[in-house]
């Protein structure tokens, strides 16, 4: 596969030569971040066929069989305060928003803050994590990027099979993760430029691509659910939300459900 990948690349790209690929891997992310307390450089990329404990937010668990997805994760060193990267997931979906499009034609939508969405089912997810060191400096970020990509409908869990779906089954055509992975380096290398200097015209690019914006919402934080209104995206990334109350809030964490997605009626 990263065989594949390297001829899908530019000749020039800077992260050519830092493709580690493993045939089965616990977590993508996982391995990436101890390469990164290990000195990995930036640009450094994990890509797997399959992973056995990939993770989403929450701690959630994602399903990663071999064949069928794109398990990818890069390290980036941004050297700058982690205030400054409270947009790092928005402006990391929408560079995988742009490689997905790239590759198969379709742009699927993306659920605040982290789920790419296609037909109203979750076709791939981000998870970001970073270390500050002592001088309050990040030493290292690392995006992982799941995408599902010739999933059939059984090849999904039971209690999946509603809820995900895959470029295969979007598209009607097998999409490969090796391409993905190539068009994702592109993408990403592109978002890394403007991270820290183009903040605006990334936050307006996941506004143009968030399909939970003008949408009824439910805000989960332990047993307690708050129902609302999404109306915007702040510059930290944050979903501003008016609550049935009145009262108008830039939420940060906590689990939002979208009234019509993943079974939230």
């Amino acid at each position: 596969m990263k065989q594949e990948i390297l001829f899908s690349l530019p000749g020039d790209h800077p992260w050519q030569n830092h493709i580690v690929y493993y045939d089965c891997i616990d977590s993508t992310n996982d391995r990436a971040k101890a390469m990164a307390k290990s000195g990995a450089p930036e640009g450094t990329v994990v890509v797997a066929g399959m992973q056995t404990a990939g993770r989403g937010r929450l701690g959630r668990t994602f399903h990663a069989p071999a064949g069928l997805g794109l398990y990818f994760s890069v390290i980036l060193r941004p050297g700058c305060a982690p205030e400054q990267l409270m947009h790092l997931t928005c402006a990391a979906a929408v560079a995988a928003c742009n490689a997905v499009e790239q590759t198969s034609g379709y742009r699927p939508r993306i659920k605040w803050t982290n789920d790419l969405v296609a037909e109203k089912q979750k076709l791939g997810g981000i998870l970001t994590e970073l270390s500050v060191n002592a001088q309050g400096i990040v030493e290292w970020a690392v995006i992982g990027i799941g995408i599902n990509c010739r999933h059939r409908k059984e090849d999904f869990p039971a209690q999946l099979q509603d809820m995900a779906t895959s470029l295969l089954q979007i598209t009607g055509h097998p999409i490969s993760p090796a391409k993905l992975a190539a068009e994702l380096m592109i993408s990403l290398l592109e978002m890394r430029h403007r991270l820290l200097e183009d903040k605006d015209t990334v936050l307006t690019a996941y506004r143009q691509d968030c399909m939970t914006l003008n949408r009824q919402v439910v805000l989960v934080r332990g047993d307690e659910k708050c129902y609302g209104t999404a109306l915007d995206i702040d510059s930290d990334g944050s979903l501003v939300v008016r609550f049935e109350d009145g009262s108008i809030q830039s939420v940060q964490s906590g689990e939002i459900s979208v009234r019509g997605l993943y079974g939230y009626a």
